[in-house]
Parts: structure tokens; sequence; C-alpha cells
């Protein structure tokens, strides 16, 4: 594949509809990933496309996607069945890429829907005995829909795995493996994804055929246009900065990311209290108040939407200007997610760390992850009292994984707990918690013991006592 970028839209092969479209957004000048990602989509050929967050990837797939459909509609689309199917990892990303496909082929004569767990599966039935040429869904979901026999594949001409990297690190691999199973084999596939892990290539062997390798930027680099920095602080004192960064600033639209879902809920309660209209976005959340609260981020009447690492690939907006980091991620991947919300589509933006004394080790691992030292900046008034070591110098990676950062000690209280998948199933645990609330039993009562039985002869016997462990 060349390297020598297009100019134009016009000069890809697309059809005068798409490109009306695309006017419409204002866009002339495809991104590199675009340039690339089109032409071999539209040739018909298998590929795998590495590029980071922010880059226009989306548009790279929808749009052969919906020119390949519209060129060759064939027999119209049976009951139930579907055309294209586009699998991701969380409702927000799954509802933000069906958003692209209804922009874009807002001049062609395609259904599309949008399936994912956390609202009722009927309506999702209904729609789908119409059948659709486009099916963007979620693993879990779109399980429960196939094994209900709502939606079969039989017409299947397209199979698009977006954001592979972070299917794995949900748990999706098993939900995966068994929707491929049951796809037909004559497809194209195309696998998008921020990294071309080892892991990732093991999956694409079974999914991809004589694939096209596509990369437009090293993995798990950082976009040029984001101004990276940090301010040590002390824990207790986070909620403060962070307020006094926003007032002192006026910054009007911020994403800030926290660990855990208690957290972004703690922290929307400060804010609110400070004056600052604050909404909270993570799994305990239903899909109605996910909806909601992004839908008033983007409008501007929420300023601060306080986010854990399910919206780190979810969140499309233009022009946000500002990620802060209130908690650093465990995985330092997740770190070049959270700041690829800001200065997409060739805009500038900030991304701002609070990082506490116990968080070194992670920002070293970090650091290594981006190969570059993140800038520290310090306010007179919040130096604080537990003072953040030096940075490591920066080896290079290695060509397998990274090393994931160990927790801190200080961290080690949250190391059990598990974020919510979004593509999970709608039955059973859907809400990623144990529905139980029990302890775990013995898988049987071998290890119990019991009274022996008595046989009429001789005193009773007794039950032995149970030996003290002191293990």
């Amino acid at each position: 594949m060349s390297d020598t970028p297009t100019t134009k839209f016009t000069d890809l092969g697309l059809s005068e509809p798409l490109l009306k479209a695309v006017r419409d957004k204002g866009y002339e000048t495809p991104s590199p990933i675009q340039a690339q990602a089109i032409p071999a989509v539209l040739s018909g050929r298998d590929i795998m496309a590495v590029a980071q967050t922010g880059t226009g990837k989306t548009a790279g797939f929808t749009l052969p996607l919906l020119q390949r459909l519209s060129s060759n509609k064939g027999n119209k689309v049976a009951s139930n069945n579907v055309r294209a199917l586009i699998l991701t990892p969380t409702r927000e990303l799954a509802a933000q890429i069906h958003e692209s496909i209804e922009t874009y082929g807002k001049y062609l004569h395609l259904h599309s829907m949008v399936v994912f767990g956390g609202v009722k599966i009927n309506p999702q039935m209904m729609r789908l005995r119409q059948g659709v040429d486009v099916l963007v869904a979620t693993p879990g979901r779109l399980l429960d829909l196939y094994n209900q026999r709502a939606v079969k594949f039989s017409q299947l001409e397209v199979f698009i795995l977006d954001e592979a990297d972070r299917m794995l690190d949900m748990g999706f691999i098993r939900d995966i493996k068994k929707l491929i199973a049951v796809l037909p084999k004559d497809r194209q596939n195309l696998l998008f994804s921020a990294t071309f892990s080892p892991e990732i290539r093991a999956l694409a062997k079974g999914l991809v055929n004589n694939p096209l390798e596509i990369s437009v930027d090293a993995e798990n680099s950082t976009a040029d246009k984001v101004t990276q920095w940090l301010m040590a602080v002390d824990k207790k004192r986070k909620p403060a900065v962070l307020t006094y960064l926003i007032q002192e600033n006026n910054w009007q639209q911020v994403l800030v990311f926290t660990k855990t879902k208690h957290g972004a809920n703690k922290l929307t309660k400060h804010l609110e209290a400070e004056g600052i209209t604050a909404a909270a976005i993570h799994g305990n959340k239903s899909q109605g108040a996910r909806t909601k609260a992004l839908a008033a981020f983007k409008d501007g009447s929420v300023k601060v939407l306080v986010a854990t690492d399910i919206a780190a690939r979810g969140i499309d907006i233009d022009l946000l200007p500002q990620v802060v980091n209130f908690d650093l991620p465990n995985v330092p991947e997740d770190y070049v997610h959270r700041i690829g919300r800001t200065a997409r589509a060739g805009n500038t933006g900030q991304a701002l760390s609070l990082v506490c004394a116990d968080e070194l080790d992670l920002l070293w691992g970090i650091e290594h992850v981006i190969q570059q030292h993140i800038e520290r900046k310090v306010i007179e008034k919040f130096i604080p009292a537990n003072e953040l070591g030096e940075s490591r110098a920066i080896k290079p990676l290695r060509t397998g994984r990274p090393p994931k950062s160990k927790p801190s000690q200080h961290s080690a209280r949250g190391r059990g707990r598990v974020e919510h998948k979004d593509g999970q199933r709608s039955g059973g645990n859907a809400n990623g918690h144990n529905t139980g609330g029990n302890k775990a039993k013995p898988a049987n009562n071998s290890s119990r013991r019991k009274k022996p039985e008595y046989d009429g002869t001789g005193p009773k016997p007794r039950t032995p006592r149970r030996a003290a462990n002191n293990s």
C-alpha cells in the first residue's frame, strides 16, 4: 500500500450519495487510516488495521461498507437476517458507530439498527423480523438474540470486529469465537484494533484470510495534538484540585476518568456541591441514564462528565477540549484510549493526570507504554505533603505484550473488583454483579464430618470433633 496521502475523498472511489454525506459533515480530506482503509475494503480483501484512537477509523470502514451494500443489493434481505455485522465492545461505542452509519448512509436506501444489553430485548427482536442491512451489536446481547433465533446470518456478506483489543481486555473472547463459528465462511472480514498484540494476531488467525495489514501510527502512541501534563497531589485533595482547575480556567467541557463506579458517583456529588454541573456514567447506570448523561454533556448542559473506563472508547466529540485522569488506570494502554477522547478530527486538546504518591508504579507503566515522560506542573497552593517520586528512564518496548503495572499496596483493596462488561448478556448477572450475594459453597459435602450411623448395638457413637485449623 502506498504511503502517499490521498488529498480528496473524491479520489477514493466512493459513490456520489456517500460523497454528498461526507461534504455535509464538512470533510474534504481523509485521514491517513481512511485513505488506506477505504480503497482496501472496497477491493473486497480481508484487512487488519491498527490506528490510534481519534483518527477516524469508524468512517474508514463504514463508508466502504455502505458503498458495497448499496451497489450489491441483490435479493431483499430476508426476515431476521443481516447483510453486515459490526461487533463492538460497549454500548456507547455501538451507538456511536450506528450514528455514523445513519449519517453517512442518509442518501442511501439501506436499513440499519443497533442492539445491546441494558434495554428490553423484545423491541429488538421485533425490529429484526424485518431484516436489516447493517447490524451493530455488543457480543452478549447478540448471542442472546441468536440463541432465541431472532437473528440469522445466512445472508451475511461482511463481518467487522471493531476495537478487538478492548474486546479481549473485557473478556469477550469466548463469545467472539462462538459467534464466528456460526457465521458463513464466504464473507469479507475486517479487524480494527488499537494494537496488534500477540493475542490479537492469534485471534486473527481464525478470522481473516490473507489479510492486508494497515498501520498508520505506532502502537499505543498518543495523538500529537494532545498536550499531556500531570500534577502531583495528595489523594484526599484531588477533588479540591479538580474543582480549582475547572473554576480557575473556566473549563466548559471536561471528561473526567475515575477508577471505580463508587468513585465516579462520589466525585460527581462533590462537583455538584461546588456549583459545577456534573453527571456520572458507568456500568451501574441504566442505559437510559447513560444516554441522557452523554447527551447532556454533548449539548453543554452538563459541564463535567465523570466516567469509568467503560467510556474510554465510546465518546466521540470533535471539540472536546479537556480530559482529566482523576485516577490513573491500572492498565497502561487504557491511558492512551482515555486521552484519545480529546484532540479528535484534527483538533487540539489537553490531557491532565492527577497523580498521588501511591500511583507512581502506574505512572511508570504509562510512561513506558507511551515511550515518553509526561510533563509535570505545580500549583503552589496544592503542593503535596507526600512527594511523588521521580520517573524512570524510558526503556524500549519489547516486541511482545508490554508488562502490566503492579498495583501499589494502597490500591490492593480494589484489586478484586471487576468493572461492568457492556456486551455481556442481559440475563443472569447482566448488571455485572453477583446475583446471589452469598458466599460460595463447596461443590460437594465430602469435606463435612458426618455423624456415624448407629446400628442399634452398644452406646451411640459421638460425632467427631472438628480438628483445629492452624494453617
